[in-house]
């Protein structure tokens, strides 16, 4: 397969407009929406800010290749963008980029279009190929320049297989000479005297469908240039690949782990191990392979166990640490909350229909309810967030930490706090059994973490944070509960308009997770908040659709392309479908989007309307207590802000 069977001309960015990460982000994913390549943007950015908040994807050299695996992904694809003006996109050498490649796979992408983004990102670090990638104008010249590059490089890459084949031949047909084992390994030399220095490598990355081949084509790269010989495992998509033997571990000289996720270390055990980020195989790689060689770095320890070393300290701000730990959570939480909500909405339709005692109603409310779906929303909440923090031994801790909040009525904020108490009382035990004696690694991953674990984070859940939280809950409960109209209406206000403050990052976020606490600890009845939250959101696409539709003059073709697209998001409740037009014009499109949505937000709760679905937009507007209400809502809010946003904007410039 060809690299360019996955760069979709049409969904080439020639000139990206915007100026931050973030905002690049969106318009990438954005165009990714826009041809159906994704069907849901906002778990995608989810996913690809897990990745972003592991280290940056910008590489350095003017190159950001933000990916992710996931099954909101319909078709393997990669988005070629540039930028004229730069973006900064916290690169690891500090410099702004200019070409882009967002690379979107599927959870079950095949074999075959996983080694080909493999390829496309081994290409990547070629600077002279980037150089000309920069002065392409049109998405065909980037076509025809991939296919070229890839023709050469499979072509010299055939030449070095039959170069090796003839290598090994001579090598077979001739007499070994006899090593002198006698002497000393030179940094330079392999171990026993042998005529070359040979180290081995792990690569990996979190998702492994693009820096893990980055780091290791460079490392290659680099050894030859070196004279040193090499070996270099790649954790990918397709599991472990080239995997070392037990051999080239005794024989290596040193071994180098660049890698932002766990590999398998037990077999390093007593070998020099460098142990760095995925980004530091492919920027430092002549400094990762002289260490290596010379044996400068920390001799490895198993602590048994398949547990992993420590990779070092995090990086990024702790704002940035806790919002990938509670995004980890989210994320797993939501099939449970989309699944089970939907199927409770449906049994409620059937409730109204056929009563109470029909027996698909009782089905329904059996798998999505308490005790279905619903019921493991807190304890895999709880449980993920604690494995983003402590890793697998905290995992445990946390989803009992997540079910004790959820039988104590301490709800959604307890099941927050059981999570990062197991995280951080994981972590919190590793060190109080760093001086343990050797002898009792081997227990520690599997006796004394998950008892000491349970038990601590237990304790305090049971005397402390499930009374605090409940006593919140409860009176939350009650406070939203005696809520008067004009309270109501401010908190629909305030919930409708951060959906559009930032569409799909934390301000949205904190909006609909608030909404899901309520309607979680309300016994999955009160939907008050989550229609004032799916108003809110479905505002941004239709708006824009409607602007699009009705001042044309003022947007390009493309736009307006892209703007009819946005009817289906709006009605589907996918707000991202509006970041494009937010990144270009962020005064005139937030302002006017977070108008109209506190407006729909606010109009639910004098309305007094109830969703008692999370998720749906149109698809569960029928289920609302005032279905037609709740559409008018949502029809006021997009109109108003299509209209601020139609007549404040500017119209197009005439040649």
């Amino acid at each position: 397969m060809k690299i360019t069977d996955l760069m979709i001309q049409e969904t080439m960015i020639m000139d990206l407009k915007a100026v931050t990460k973030e905002a690049a982000i969106d318009e990438l994913i954005a165009s990714l929406a826009a041809s159906g390549r994704i069907n849901d943007p906002v778990l995608f950015k989810e996913m690809i800010l897990k990745r972003e908040a592991e280290s940056s994807t910008g590489i350095g050299g003017g190159i950001a290749m933000p990916h992710a695996k996931t099954n909101a992904v319909n078709e393997p694809t990669v988005v070629f963008a540039k930028s004229s003006q730069g973006v900064d996109f916290e690169a690891l050498d500090g410099e702004a980029a200019f070409v882009f490649f967002m690379i979107a796979a599927p959870e079950g992408a095949g074999n075959t279009h996983l080694r080909t983004l493999a390829a496309l990102s081994r290409l990547l670090i070629d600077a002279e190929f980037i150089g000309q990638l920069m002065n392409t104008k049109t998405p065909g010249e980037v076509t025809a320049l991939f296919d070229s590059k890839q023709a050469v490089e499979e072509a010299a890459k055939a030449e070095k297989e039959a170069a090796k084949r003839r290598e090994a031949a001579k090598k077979e047909s001739e007499k070994h000479q006899e090593f002198d084992m006698t002497s000393q390994s030179d940094p330079m030399k392999g171990p026993a005297g042998t005529s070359e220095a040979f180290v081995i490598a792990v690569t990996a990355c979190p998702t492994g469908i693009a820096h893990t081949f980055m780091a290791e084509d460079a490392l290659k790269k680099k050894a030859q240039e070196m004279g040193v010989e090499i070996r270099v495992e790649t954790n990918g998509s397709e599991g472990a690949q080239n995997v070392l033997t037990e051999e080239e571990i005794r024989r290596a000289a040193g071994v180098i782990i660049a890698a932002d996720k766990n590999v398998e270390m037990a077999r390093f055990n007593g070998k020099p191990v460098l142990q760095r980020p995925v980004s530091d195989g492919i920027r430092k790689s002549e400094e990762l392979i002289r260490k290596a060689m010379s044996g400068d770095a920390p001799i490895y320890r198993s602590e048994g166990g398949g547990e992993s070393q420590a990779k070092g300290a995090e990086k990024g701000s702790i704002g940035t640490k806790v919002y990938k730990d509670l995004m980890n959570g989210i994320s797993h939480m939501l099939p449970f909350v989309v699944g089970g909500g939907i199927l409770l909405a449906i049994s409620f339709l059937i409730e109204q229909l056929a009563g109470e005692h029909h027996p698909l109603f009782q089905l329904l409310q059996t798998i999505g309810g308490g005790d279905g779906a619903f019921h493991f929303l807190i304890p895999v909440l709880a449980g993920f967030i604690a494995l983003s923090i402590g890793d697998r031994p905290a995992l445990m801790p946390g989803m009992v930490g997540g079910l004790m909040a959820l039988n104590s009525n301490s709800g959604f904020l307890g099941g927050l706090a059981a999570g990062f108490l197991a995280g951080y009382v994981v972590i919190l035990l590793r060190k109080a059994f760093a001086g343990l004696p050797k002898a009792l690694d081997g227990l520690k991953p599997i006796l004394l973490y998950p008892v000491v674990g349970l038990l601590v984070t237990g304790t305090i859940m049971f005397y402390l944070f499930d009374p605090f939280f409940s006593w919140i809950n409860l009176g939350l409960i009650d406070i939203l509960n005696n809520l008067g109209t004009g309270n109501a209406v401010i908190l629909g206000l305030i919930l409708g308009g951060m959906m559009s403050i930032d569409m799909g990052g934390p301000f949205n976020k904190a909006a609909y997770a608030f909404a899901i606490g309520v309607f979680t600890s309300s016994g999955n009845t009160n939907g008050a908040m989550m229609a004032a939250v799916m108003a809110g959101g479905m505002v941004p696409p239709l708006s824009i659709a409607l602007a699009t539709t009705f001042f044309k003059h003022k947007f390009t073709e493309q736009e307006r392309k892209s703007g009819v697209t946005n009817y289906v998001m709006g009605l589907s409740f996918i707000t991202e479908g509006a970041i494009p037009f937010a990144a270009a014009d962020p005064l005139r499109v937030l302002t006017s989007c977070i108008l109209g949505s506190a407006v729909a937000g606010g109009l639910t709760q004098l309305w007094s309307i109830n969703v008692p679905a999370p998720h749906g937009g149109i698809f569960v507007a029928a289920l609302a207590n005032h279905a037609l209400l709740f559409l008018l809502a949502v029809l006021i809010g997009a109109v108003i802000s299509g209209m601020l946003l139609g007549l404040w904007k500017k119209p197009l410039e005439r040649n």
